[in-house]
């Protein structure tokens, strides 16, 4: 799967979703199907974050590191790549510098 430059067809939540004092920054896109995605920003720091359903994060401009639940290294992910992330699990995301943009994809 490659990432759109845009997705037709949705329902923007217009209410932002705001984590850590604003340095992420996510709106919901509901799907007709009842499926959930959501776009957005990543400012710099280190991040903790808990799944309920699988994620596909895909990182639209930018760079992130990730470390997942019950590792040790982080991992890199530049613009145009992805991770996936267990149901029921967690993961710590952290951006050096600039900005991530991101579109997470709830499976």
């Amino acid at each position: 799967m490659s990432i759109p430059e845009q997705i037709d067809g949705v329902i923007v939540k217009l209410k932002a979703n705001v984590y850590f004092e604003g340095k992420v920054v996510s709106h919901s896109l509901l799907f007709l199907d009842g499926k959930k995605k959501t776009v957005g920003l990543i400012y710099p720091g280190s991040f903790h974050f808990n799944t309920d359903a699988p994620e596909r994060m895909d990182i639209v401009a930018g760079a992130c590191r990730v470390k997942f639940a019950g590792e040790t290294g982080w991992k890199e992910f530049a613009a145009g790549t992805h991770f996936n992330v267990a149901g029921k699990s967690s993961f710590d995301i952290a951006v050096d510098s600039g900005i991530a943009e991101y579109l997470c994809s709830f499976e």
